[in-house]
């Protein structure tokens, strides 16, 4: 079998099927299909199926012509049909896993999708799971549903663990530019899913298990998410201090060794860092063991909506006016600059929190034309005018999409919150500016 899969992944003869056909799936099913491999796509979501299977792309990294010619071509399609995996002979698993309420993993995604592949699993296949969890999913919860099987992993099947590494937005760093790490089952699994992804991907980087990539990428988010809450809490002590942590962090930042630069903001987004630490978390407390630098930094990094939202009241006080009832503009809703991801974005939790304490809410993001989030109000992005930003008691700076034209907005707004340093080195003397 493993003679078998690797001369069909050699000769491009092999079908893929790419399971989550979101931000980490289309971007992969695309680099496979330009490699020449036929690619059918599995999602819930029949828009997203049929929106690919007429030639256009739903995610701005992928330009819409790329997603057409492959589709023209007959390199890509698009199901809702879980028997289409019947035919292939590899499989990424590519779904989403969220945390509950209680900061526990959602697994039923990646189960959902064990139990589909289970179904039609078959001699020679390859199954690479990417979606990031914590140690030890792909052997307790994909490895047992093949067995059961009567299938032996590494001789009639293949099975490894590859995390994703999109960065939406990155123009520099895609599928293809972004080293793979890959632990497979067992060695014949590491080299069957290693001879696929070298298809896709320019750099591959073996590890020794299944349980090391996953927990690779743990560690690299987490380092993240740990150096952030650092930084934020830094924002704060200078803050007290009556120091710039921009200034702070710029001069640290000149040593050419043994420092990184952080920067401060309104909080965590998106789909990696103020999640993924916390797959690692559960795990360890599942192994009587409190993760403290993690839990630290959820503490501090959960705060700064709080924060942010006290430097809008503090502002607002100064002008004898009270945050009940006066008109907030928030600028990008956005978890990041330039993208159209709001998953876990800190505004969310700003504008809840404003909306709570009676303000009046608005906000402005060109590429989130509406917002309809448990939690806050439903809203439609209000067009950028003088009129509007003059009309508004502050405007807090939440994303600093690079659309916007800083001086034009400091040049109309009376006070400013900027969470982004975006307004750095303006002189408006009309405004007053407030920085983390």
């Amino acid at each position: 079998m493993k003679a078998t899969i690797l001369k069909r992944i050699q000769d491009r003869s092999a079908q893929v099927s790419v399971v989550g056909m979101g931000y980490v799936g289309l971007p992969l099913a695309v680099e496979f299909a330009r490699g020449s491999f036929r690619v059918v796509g599995v999602d819930v979501s029949a828009e997203k199926v049929d929106l690919l299977n007429a030639g256009q792309s739903y995610i701005p990294d992928i330009p819409t012509k790329v997603v057409g010619d492959l589709v023209a071509e007959g390199l890509l399609s698009a199901t809702t049909d879980y028997r289409a995996l019947k035919d292939a002979d590899a499989i990424s698993v590519c779904v989403p896993t969220p945390l509950r309420k209680t900061k526990d993993p959602d697994m039923s995604y990646i189960v959902s999708a064990a139990d589909e592949i289970a179904h039609y699993c078959h001699e020679g296949l390859l199954i690479v799971l990417e979606s990031t969890t914590y140690p030890g999913t792909t052997d307790e919860i994909i490895l047992p549903r093949l067995v059961s099987n009567g299938f032996e992993v590494g001789k009639d099947v293949f099975l490894a663990f590859s995390p994703e590494r999109i960065d939406p937005g990155n123009k520099e760093f895609g599928v293809r530019e972004t080293p793979k790490i890959i632990g497979g089952v067992t060695p014949a699994c590491l080299e069957v899913a290693s001879a696929l992804y070298a298809t896709a991907v320019d750099t591959i980087v073996p590890v020794s298990s299944t349980r090391a990539a996953e927990m690779a990428k743990l560690l690299e988010n987490t380092f993240r998410a740990v150096n952030i809450g650092l930084v934020n809490e830094m924002a704060v002590m200078c803050d007290k201090l009556g120091l710039d942590v921009w200034e702070i962090v710029e001069a640290a930042a000149t040593k050419p060794f043994g420092f990184m630069p952080f920067y401060p903001g309104p909080g965590l987004g998106g789909h990696c860092i103020p999640v993924d630490p916390q797959y690692l978390s559960w795990k360890l407390k599942t192994l009587n063991y409190n993760a403290r630098f993690i839990e630290l930094a959820s503490d501090i990094n959960g705060s700064m909506p709080y924060y942010v939202v006290d430097k809008v009241a503090d502002g607002l006080n100064r002008r004898r006016k009270p945050l009940n009832g006066s008109r907030v503009l928030v600028l990008g809703v956005a978890y990041k600059r330039d993208v159209d991801d709001i998953r876990e974005s800190p505004a969310l939790d700003v504008i809840h929190l404003l909306d709570e304490k009676g303000a009046e809410v608005l906000y402005n993001d060109p590429y989130v034309p509406t917002l309809r989030h448990e939690g806050v109000p439903d809203l439609s992005s209000s067009e950028l005018s003088d009129k509007l930003l003059a009309g508004v008691d502050c405007v807090v700076v939440v994303t600093d999409h690079s659309d916007y034209d800083w001086a034009w907005v400091a040049e109309h707004a009376a006070l400013i919150v900027d969470t982004r340093n975006a307004t750095s080195g303006l002189k408006a003397p009309q405004a007053e500016i407030i920085r983390l």
